[in-house]
């Protein structure tokens, strides 16, 4: 048969016979550089690969196949008939068929040949691992064969077995502990350094390395009366952020002193067991750090840094042995990672009995740690500065229910993350210090009087240009009554777009800034940031705080910033722990678009004495009690229901269609606690509210506990995690366990 092919057809042939011969001599081709180490060390699961050269091979030729057809689709061009081109197709096709044959047949002979050296090879390699890394590389005999165990109480041995045959090599950590690709070396670690298959035969039973060693606590956490033990963990690094925290710690380091001698001194003092205790910032390590810390001396977020400074300040004044590290290298050393990208479990237990990060530290600790990620995992205290609703935190749930966002899905005890404010009860209220909360922890007649005197002028609560755009009327006729005073900052060579009726002193440091506050008659917000610490050391030195309402709330639906965190809550005014739990004469709310509201406001606000204030939660004292409560009381690591709050604190509400547990209980002046859901969750708290139930069902669902009156259908929770003070759906009525707390400080 003769086929007349144009010049490009003939290519394609061409390609195809060159690409017949270079598969199969790439798969028999043994380079002669190869070091007999190299030709002798493959695994089985590397020399199994050759066999699949035939599968590439066809693979090949159906790509030439597909292409030769596009051509012959190509009318003006090709003069190939179709059926002739069909017949040479096929004939090509049983060549590379018996071509593959022999390609496999061969492969089988030098894999068994591979096979019998890699005995002897794999042998000496053994003998070497193991004068080296005795103490934590597994090893195998010298020609031990060993089959995968079908054993019931380890049913995925298998698989992971399997697993790492084709993937031992994507981290060198495997290869740190022994695994070398071979059957028995995979078995010895999956049993030895993890758990997924049974012990081998022959080998004595002992823990898994990494696993929590028990400890005996001797050492009592006895408040200090300094807080140098900090500065020696805090060095003077040239990072902006760390400078930044070690400043705010020195300024404050008197007060934090007072506040532990008055804790002390108080009636129900009993000294703590001492913890070791790791801070790990994530977002000032790596990359992120990187660009976090430019940030810093242009204007940007610091609520992040003043948490992790009142919180270092607060721990070590308790008494507590602190480590507080920002590098990534330190925390691999610190927890034992072994070498590699954190496939395998870290090398030793974890000798952190609490690790407080973000949740860009949760991804360092997880991209490290490997099993012992999960293991570890209810020693993480999570500072998330606003929060993440327990709809967010569970995969399956937030996947299957359109909740699922980058920041979540990690699968902790909602309380394990810990926010700036309390926006929602799930999560444990962390806090900060109002800078000058001092002058509350003094006595009212120690304060001088003309601590209260104020200049005429209001400062605005905006660092950088962007926040002041579409403000102008606004900040126009607060100025009609009050001398504006700013502190933007101006990157060299660019000009500002402020009105010019502003005063601006540019970036200042937090003590200038302090001290322009004390004059001030109004802290003055532009809708933006939401929720920072500045309003609140702003109310604590006697300023008013003026802020826009938002109409509609502001939430993941409407606000960019908003959009991808794992809250669903509605924020009403630029500040809403300042609006609800503050309010006037310190707080002032007004319509932004309305001038004749924003002109009367200024002008009340003028004429009322306001003295400085700071909510009790916000002091010294009132975050070391707070803090002290958690570490003693919140156990995540006990498989028993929480014991904390006791059950005597328990106020059982039924609430309204369509409102949240959060809604009910602050309607009675009290706080939802999710630690005491477990206590309505069973069939007969539904008689004891008086409620005939037709039928009860128990669900995953984070509305329930709940009573639905259309059917009569109550609802008990299946899933622990999915317990939740948030969420209202206008179908349910939830039932909800509220308890009382004590004057300016929520979480007890």
């Amino acid at each position: 048969m003769r086929v007349a092919l144009r010049p490009r057809s003939g290519c394609l042939v061409l390609c195809l016979c060159l690409s017949v011969v270079t598969l199969l001599l790439q798969s028999l081709w043994v380079p002669l550089e190869m070091s007999s180490d190299e030709a002798t060390g493959r695994s089985p699961e590397e020399q199994g690969q050759h066999g699949f050269g035939f599968h590439r091979l066809e693979l090949r030729l159906e790509a030439l196949n597909t292409e030769v057809q596009r051509l012959s689709r190509e009318r003006d061009d090709t003069q190939l008939n179709r059926h002739d081109l069909s017949l040479l197709l096929q004939s090509f096709r049983q060549d590379q068929q018996g071509l593959a044959r022999f390609v496999e047949r061969e492969l089988q002979k030098v894999s068994q040949r591979l096979d019998q050296l890699s005995h002897h090879q794999h042998h000496h390699h053994q003998a070497h691992t193991s004068a080296t890394n005795d103490d934590i590389r597994p090893h195998t005999g010298p020609s031990e064969k060993c089959e995968v165990p079908m054993n019931p109480a380890y049913p995925v041995c298998a698989e992971k077995v399997e697993f790492l045959q084709a993937h031992w090599q994507s981290d060198p950590c495997y290869a740190f502990y022994g695994v070398n690709g071979t059957t028995c070396s995979i078995l010895t670690y999956l049993s030895q350094t993890e758990n997924f298959c049974p012990l081998r035969s022959g080998r004595n039973h002992s823990a898994l390395p990494w696993h929590q060693a028990p400890r005996s606590y001797t050492v009592k956490a006895h408040t200090r009366e300094t807080l140098s033990p900090l500065y020696e963990v805090i060095s003077n690094s040239s990072s902006p952020a760390i400078k930044f925290i070690r400043s705010r710690v020195e300024r404050m380091s008197q007060r934090w002193i007072k506040a532990g001698l008055r804790m002390k001194q108080s009636n129900n003092y009993t000294a703590s067991t001492q913890l070791k205790v790791l801070l790990y910032p994530g977002a000032l390590a790596g990359s992120v750090g990187q660009h976090f810390e430019a940030l810093v001396e242009r204007g940007g977020p610091l609520g992040e840094l003043v948490q992790w400074a009142d919180l270092s300040a607060c721990l070590t004044i308790l008494g507590h042995n602190l480590t507080f590290i920002t590098s990534q290298q330190q925390l691999h050393s610190l927890i034992g990672a072994g070498p590699g990208r954190g496939s395998c479990p870290i090398q030793r237990p974890l000798t952190f009995d609490i690790i407080y990060t973000d949740y860009h530290g949760l991804a360092h600790l997880q991209g490290s740690m490997g099993l012992a990620f999960q293991y570890y995992q209810c020693r993480y205290r999570i500072l998330d500065s606003f929060g993440t609703e327990p709809v967010f935190n569970l995969a399956s749930y937030a996947h299957n229910h359109g909740y699922k966002t980058l920041w979540g899905s990690w699968g902790l005890q909602p309380l394990q993350y810990m926010t700036m404010f309390p926006h929602t009860p799930d999560n444990s209220f962390l806090g900060f210090v109002s800078e000058e909360a001092v002058r509350k922890e003094m006595r009212e007649d120690e304060l001088e009087p003309e601590g209260y005197r104020k200049d005429r002028i209001a400062v605005v609560y905006g660092k950088q240009d962007y926040m002041w755009q579409g403000k102008s009327e606004y900040v126009k006729a607060i100025s009609e009554e009050l001398e504006i005073h700013a502190t933007v900052y101006r990157p060299a060579g660019h000009t500002l777009n402020l009105p010019s009726f502003i005063r601006n002193h540019g970036l200042l440091t937090q003590e200038r800034f302090l001290r322009l506050l004390r004059r001030a008659k109004v802290f003055v917000g532009l809708g933006f940031p939401y929720e920072g610490p500045a309003p609140i050391e702003a109310i604590a030195l006697g300023c008013v705080f003026l802020q826009p309402r938002f109409d509609p709330p502001h939430s993941s639906d409407n606000s960019d910033f908003y959009k991808g965190k794992p809250t669903t809550r509605q924020i009403s005014s630029q500040h809403p722990y300042a609006e609800q739990f503050i309010g006037k004469p310190h707080v002032w709310t007004v319509d932004m678009t309305n001038e004749t509201d924003i002109r009367e406001a200024v002008k009340a606000i003028l004429k009322t004495e306001v003295k400085p204030f700071t909510p009790q939660e916000l002091t010294c004292v009132g975050m070391l009690q707070r803090v002290r409560s958690y570490i003693t009381h919140q156990d995540f690591c006990s498989k028993s229901v929480p014991t904390w709050p006791p059950e005597s604190a328990l106020r059982v509400h039924l609430g309204p269609l369509g409102q949240s547990c959060i809604s009910v209980c602050r309607r009675s002046s009290l706080q939802c606690e999710p630690a005491l859901f477990h206590h309505l969750n069973a069939p007969d708290i539904f008689t004891r509210l008086g409620l005939g139930c037709s039928s009860i069902v128990q669900e995953v669902n984070h509305l329930f506990p709940s009573y639905s009156p259309w059917g009569r259908r109550c609802g008990l929770q299946a899933e622990l995690l999915l317990f939740s003070c948030a969420g209202s759906d206008p179908l349910h009525r939830r039932l909800c366990p509220c308890r009382a707390h004590l004057p300016g400080q929520v979480a007890l």
